[in-house]
Formats: C-alpha cells, sequence, structure tokens
C-alpha cells in the first residue's frame, strides 16, 4: 500500500463494500469481541509462539490488531497512525503495522487482554458514526491486489477490511495455539460469503465453489463452471495469501 497524489478516478472504478451497514456493523462488533475472547483463552506459554504471519508471534499479532481497533475509534488517532506511517516512508501499510506494533511491544499480555476488551465498543461506534460522504470518497492511497493497483473508497475499509483483518487474525491465533476457533454461520458464513462475491466478481470465470464447515455453503456463476470443494477457512487463508493458491484460487481478496 503505497501513498500515490493520482486523480479522483470515477465513482465506478471505487472498490466499495458490498454489505449493509447493518450488516456490516453487526459483524464488526461480534469480530472485536470474539477475538478478545481468543486472547482470554491464551496459556503464558502461547503469546511467544509464532503465527502465519512472518516474523510475528500472538502476541505481535494482538498488538497491531489493537492499533487497528484504535485508529477506527478515534478520528484524532487514525489521523496520528496515518501521519506517522506516512513519515515513515516505505510501504504505507507496512509501515503503519510496524508503528501500531512497536507502540504495544511494551504491554503485558494482560494490558493487551485488557485494552482490546475495552477498544471494541469504541471501534465499532466510530466506524458506525463514520458520515456517508466520508465513506464514499476514495482512500488517499493507492491500494495493490495481485500486483495490480486499486482505488478503494473509505467505506471499504471502515465496513469491510477492518472487520476481515481482525478475523483472520483469530484464526492466526487458533492455528499458532491449538485452541479452538469459534465459528458460526450467523457470523464468520456471513463473512465468508460476502469474500467470495468479491472473489468470483475479482476473477470473472465461470466456477462452482462448495466451502465445508460451519462458515461454509455452496455458490456457483450461472451456467457453472470447474468445480472447487475446500474448507472455507481453507479457502479464505488461501485468498489471503497464508497458502499458495492455483487457478481460481490465485486470485487475490485483501483481508
Amino acid at each position: 500500500m503505497t501513498p500515490t497524489t493520482g486523480t479522483q478516478p470515477p465513482k465506478a472504478d471505487l472498490r466499495r463494500s458490498q454489505l449493509d451497514r447493518s450488516t456490516a456493523m453487526r459483524l464488526a462488533g461480534t469480530e472485536y469481541t470474539r477475538f478478545a475472547d481468543a486472547l482470554d483463552q491464551l496459556t503464558p506459554g502461547d503469546w511467544k509462539l509464532p503465527t502465519d504471519c512472518p516474523g510475528w508471534d500472538v502476541q505481535t499479532v494482538a498488538g497491531h490488531v489493537l492499533g487497528m481497533a484504535e485508529m477506527a475509534a478515534s478520528l484524532r488517532d487514525g489521523a496520528r497512525q496515518l501521519r506517522a506511517a506516512t513519515k515513515a516512508g516505505g510501504v504505507f501499510l507496512d509501515s503503519l503495522t510496524a508503528l501500531q506494533v512497536r507502540e504495544h511491544a511494551g504491554l503485558t499480555p494482560a494490558a493487551l487482554q485488557s485494552e482490546l476488551r475495552k477498544i471494541g465498543p469504541k471501534a465499532t461506534r466510530g466506524r458506525r458514526l463514520a458520515p456517508g460522504f466520508i465513506r464514499h470518497r476514495r482512500m488517499p492511497f493507492l491500494q495493490e491486489v495481485s500486483g495490480q493497483p486499486e482505488w478503494w473508497a473509505i467505506g471499504y475499509l471502515t465496513d469491510t477490511i477492518l472487520t476481515r483483518d481482525p478475523w483472520m487474525h483469530r484464526i492466526d491465533l487458533a492455528r499458532a495455539t491449538g485452541h479452538s476457533l469459534k465459528l458460526t454461520a450467523e457470523h464468520d458464513g456471513v463473512l465468508v460469503a460476502d469474500i467470495v462475491t468479491e472473489w468470483a466478481a475479482r476473477h470473472g470465470q465461470l466456477y462452482k465453489l462448495h466451502l465445508t464447515g460451519p462458515a461454509g455453503g455452496t455458490w456457483s456463476s450461472p451456467g457453472g463452471g470447474p468445480e472447487l470443494e475446500l474448507n472455507a477457512i481453507d479457502f479464505c487463508r488461501t485468498l489471503s495469501g497464508r497458502e499458495q493458491g492455483t487457478g481460481l484460487l490465485a486470485e487475490a481478496t485483501p483481508f
């Protein structure tokens, strides 16, 4: 994710959230709670276990998620983080996450658990109160997905990405520690369905997809197409780049 000063793109070219606002905010609130619940399961020995995020252990992931939630909870802190990451230079997203990790590196596991429990409702409220005229604007930085640049509406970040991010990191924690991963059709299934819809639009090809597990389901394009069957979580991890994808599964989707 790198800064750019490109001209304002046509509205049709902006990547937008496909979730209705009430659903998006329900998912946001639930995911912050579930991430905090996942931290509460951890034992003292879990915090330094490596995760699927290169160079990040469990504690580092928690610090990043806390920083992203703080950015969503407060316009002032969000602006501060954006200024600091921009000033640091380099790839913007890397600079932003490095800032969040660095600022929370001194917190104890107990403090991380406490702060993440408190910030969830504030972050949900901050995202809910984002006005439409802001959400419909484009983000100031050009994004890159599968090597291709694209513009995102701010609402795509606030309504979609800021929930997918802690959701995927909750999966990272479960894989790293071996603790159970809470999955339900009402929450995780809705997130997965939205991811499938975006993935299908991105590749634009014929397909049949059957995802197994509590968050799974069956989708297809009109007229059908090549059949894919795999676990819903494995599907999303592949689209995120955590696993190598081939064919249609090589089509990245942002998290």
